[in-house]
């Protein structure tokens, strides 16, 4: 029985210990097995939480380098656009006046008017009425606008339904510059533009008018430049010893200007006709029409005679205020 029983438990012992051995074994090796794949997943998680924050620094850096130069681009356009408004500003608010309170202590007053834009709400004033009709009937350009646009004129400012920009000098009726040359001369010459809406093409023929005596210049309402800053600085100071009439209808005025004694004289490139050659003598009444289009078709049929320069280059035509200025020296030393 003991011997029996020593070798079971013998026996016993030693699969008792290689099963011990085998599992504590095979706990280790669970046991580390798992500890790898924690480990293993840890530095994994690492990895990606170090790059997701290298990646967070990078945006944020990449961020932080871009704001600057967003912001300063942007405060360039604003200066830019800012520097632009002020300079249109300076350049086309000069002469203007706009509000209903302004405007009407200019238009009651004497001051030269060159074109007044404004909105129907305005002509149902009795007070406007008359003042607009008045100025119209002596050559002021009276525009019916509507109100945005004229917000868009005066870029955004409380014009309250009207606008007015001022002339740089006094113009005087049709009447009025008849009477004036014909008792200063006895062959007067008058000059008339035809559609020129260059103002440096309307002052420097202002300029030459004055230095070859003329004794006045006419210029229709529409489609014309009028006695804006531009025209007095070229005419570098004729405008304040020559007399210029503004008249709402061209073809009218030359008409009136024929019934009292005057002979209108046209210039044209396709004339056959040399001005060289032309000796009539009297008042006269020269129309210089824009390069592009010349005289009109219907102003051509109201003049007694159409003359032409006679060019001896290459060069087909003549500015119209070169042009003005030839033909002035050619009548006015006859």
């Amino acid at each position: 029985m003991k011997n029996t029983s020593n070798k079971f438990r013998g026996k016993n012992n030693k699969e008792y210990k290689k099963n011990s051995d085998f599992g504590n074994y095979s706990n280790n090796t669970n046991r580390s097995d798992k500890n790898d794949k924690f480990l293993h997943k840890s530095a994994k998680n690492k990895k990606f939480e170090n790059s997701k924050k290298d990646d967070e620094n990078n945006t944020f850096s990449s961020l932080k380098r871009r704001n600057p130069r967003f912001k300063s681009n942007k405060e360039f356009l604003n200066k830019k656009s800012d520097a632009h408004y002020e300079l249109t500003n300076k350049r086309n608010f000069d002469d203007w006046i706009w509000g209903k309170h302004s405007v009407y202590e200019a238009l009651s007053s004497d001051r030269a008017i060159n074109r007044i834009w404004c909105t129907s709400e305005i002509f149902s004033s009795d007070k406007f009425y008359i003042l607009l009709k008045d100025l119209k009937s002596k050559g002021v350009l009276i525009e019916e606008v509507s109100w945005n646009r004229l917000t868009q004129l005066t870029y955004g400012a409380s014009h309250q339904g009207v606008a007015l920009q001022l002339a740089c000098s006094k113009t005087i009726s049709l009447e009025q510059l008849i009477d004036f040359s014909k008792h200063n001369c006895p062959s007067p010459v008058i000059i008339a533009l035809d559609g020129i809406s260059d103002p440096h093409n309307v002052g420097a023929i202002i300029r030459s008018a004055e230095a070859f005596d003329c004794k006045g210049v006419i210029i229709p309402q529409r489609r014309s430049a009028g006695l804006t800053g531009t025209v007095a600085k070229v005419a570098a100071g004729a405008l304040e010893h020559l007399h210029v009439s503004r008249v709402v209808n061209l073809n009218r005025a030359l008409e009136e200007l024929k019934k009292n004694g005057f002979l209108v004289v046209g210039l044209s490139g396709d004339s056959q006709m040399s001005i060289s050659n032309f000796q009539e003598k009297g008042p006269l009444v020269v129309v210089v029409g824009s390069e592009d289009k010349g005289i009109s078709l219907l102003t051509q049929k109201k003049c007694d005679s159409i003359l032409s320069i006679t060019l001896k280059g290459k060069t087909s035509s003549l500015n119209a205020s070169v042009a003005a200025a030839i033909s002035l020296f050619h009548l006015t030393g006859k």
